[in-house]
């Protein structure tokens, strides 16, 4: 065959080679939920985007009663936000669910979606490869929707006097290399350092993998129950210091929020400037550094997401609603107004 007959030939092996080679690709991602940018949410897909600047412009959000649930940092969203969902989309019923057994969090959340338990789930954190694999196995997969920023702030007794943590410090604290707050700057003080157990929700394994490096906490931890107790527990103990989503921690009256840094030359507050003096408190209270969480100076911010069932079913329509709804201008406001970042 002569060279120009071949050409042709050549040239249409490689479009059908490239064509099946990219179909196998597309088939890949949407089976497993990889996302080339390394995180399995979309928030520039239109599915996700929201369609108008209030809950009454939004279409397609459908009716009947639809249980949801998960982490327990999403309970100021679900205080301030969802009642005016209701009000607004009032055949849109949402019921907050607890599990049967143990205690809410992100990844009983995410189980209880996969059991069937719930229409939507809400987390502090991303879903994990074994979750992606758990709802393969069930037929169908989960997509995480970011729809708000949040920040990890340190709770310490009012009467601590040190500029702030590093992060190395932090993780050293809770690893339990750091045991004295003189060896980061204060008085010969034991420190105790409080913490949930890590399966109680999706801040202590967001802390756990992002803060520790996958490293154990240190025998020198007390676990406690609930965010509550452990604030309660910094409030009593000059040498305590608990950590915890920053909405929960920064507007306190009985313990003082800690600056982070990178290093020790930067520290950034949790809380706007110049800090209300505790004294001040209840009539006046530290406000979120809501500027700092969203340009990332911050050291520890995180995204929170409504997960979502893709089944094609009533109960994804229901997930991708509620997610839209909280994107919209009014949902952001409401997210803003509950003391976390506008993702927009």
């Amino acid at each position: 065959m002569s060279q120009k007959n071949e050409t042709p030939v050549l040239v249409l092996a490689l479009l059908l080679t490239l064509g099946l080679l990219g179909g196998g690709f597309w088939w890949f991602t949407n089976r497993s939920g990889v996302d080339l940018g390394g995180l399995r949410s979309n928030p520039t897909n239109q599915s996700t985007q929201s369609t108008g600047e209030t809950f009454a412009q939004l279409q397609g959000v459908p009716s009947g009663l639809f249980s949801y649930g998960g982490s327990t940092t999403w309970a100021p969203i679900r205080k301030e936000v969802d009642s005016d969902i209701q009000t607004v989309w009032p055949k849109f019923v949402l019921r907050y669910t607890d599990p049967t057994t143990g205690a809410p969090g992100s990844g009983s959340g995410i189980k209880m979606l996969l059991n069937n338990q719930l229409a939507f789930s809400q987390s502090s954190r991303s879903i994990k490869d074994e979750e992606y694999q758990q709802a393969q196995a069930r037929g169908f997969t989960l997509k995480e929707i970011p729809v708000a920023i949040d920040g990890i702030a340190l709770a310490v007794h009012p009467n601590l006097n040190i500029p702030g943590l590093t992060i190395t410090q932090l993780k050293d604290i809770y690893t339990g290399k750091i045991t004295n707050w003189n060896q980061v700057g204060g008085l010969n003080l034991p420190i105790t350092p409080y913490s949930r157990r890590i399966e109680e929700g999706g801040t202590i394994e967001f802390f756990a993998e992002n803060v520790l490096g996958g490293q154990n906490f240190g025998a020198n931890v007390q676990f406690i129950g609930t965010t509550t107790e452990a604030l309660r527990q910094v409030a009593d103990n000059p040498g305590g210091i608990y950590y915890a989503s920053a909405p929960e921690v920064v507007g306190q009256c009985t313990v003082k929020p800690l600056p982070l840094g990178r290093n020790s030359n930067e520290w950034v507050p949790p809380y706007q400037e110049p800090f209300v003096p505790l004294s001040q408190c209840p009539s006046q209270r530290n406000q979120l550094n809501a500027a700092a969480f969203q340009s990332g100076q911050y050291p520890i911010t995180r995204r929170l997401f409504v997960i979502v069932k893709q089944n094609g079913q009533i109960d994804q329509q229901a997930g991708e609603a509620y997610a839209k709804l909280l994107l919209t201008a009014q949902g952001q406001d409401l997210i803003s107004k509950a003391g976390f970042v506008s993702i927009r």
